[in-house]
């Protein structure tokens, strides 16, 4: 059975990226091949990939510039990271990158979701980021999973790793070198407060 997940790095207070979108405070945390949400192990199962505008625009910088496209990567050929098929939502005209199976989409998560699905056969399906698109997939309740890398650094504001409310389920904990791993599952949306008045 397909399921979505939602596997990235953040900070200890919640944030995927700095104001500048900057991923500074990642590269420089140790990592472990090999140990708890190892990226190898956890890429293996995916059979589609969806990201947002930002993300897919920031990915492209980072692989012109040398980086790789795989976390604890140092540097790259530039080259497209994932040979499955990618969803990029957006409402701009981007640039397609050189050999990557793209999609650009925007509108409902879920007959996107359903695309996703279906190339992903009995894989999964990996929302690559950014938060506001990952919880976009929850509200549509189509995200199951989250898998998190907390890393021991705070940045004060940024870009939230899920900007809406919603209750998780603690499923693990591990440790991957600097990193505090935790993996939730989606319960579904908070309620709203009791209004006193």
């Amino acid at each position: 059975m397909t399921r979505t997940l939602f596997y990235t790095a953040t900070t200890l207070d919640g944030f995927l990226a700095d104001d500048h979108d900057s991923l500074d405070w990642l590269f420089v945390q140790e990592q472990e091949e090999g140990g708890a949400l190892d990226y190898a192990d956890f890429i293996a199962g995916v059979g589609a990939v969806c990201m947002g505008a930002t993300t897919y625009e920031w990915l492209a910088r980072h692989l012109a510039e040398g980086g790789s496209g795989e976390p604890g990567g140092e540097s790259g050929d530039g080259g497209w990271p994932y040979s499955v098929p990618c969803w990029v939502f957006t409402h701009r005209d981007l640039t397609r990158a050189e050999g990557a199976d793209l999609r650009f989409v925007q509108g409902d998560v879920e007959p996107v979701w359903q695309q996703m699905a279906a190339a992903a056969g009995d894989r999964d399906v990996w929302v690559v980021g950014g938060g506001g698109l990952a919880a976009a997939f929850a509200e549509a309740g189509r995200l199951d999973r989250l898998l998190l890398s907390i890393a021991p650094v705070t940045l004060g504001s940024g870009r939230p790793l899920f900007p809406r409310p919603f209750d998780l389920r603690l499923v693990e904990t591990g440790r991957n070198g600097a990193f505090l791993c935790a993996t939730y599952d989606v319960v579904g949306p908070r309620p709203a407060p009791d209004r006193v008045g």
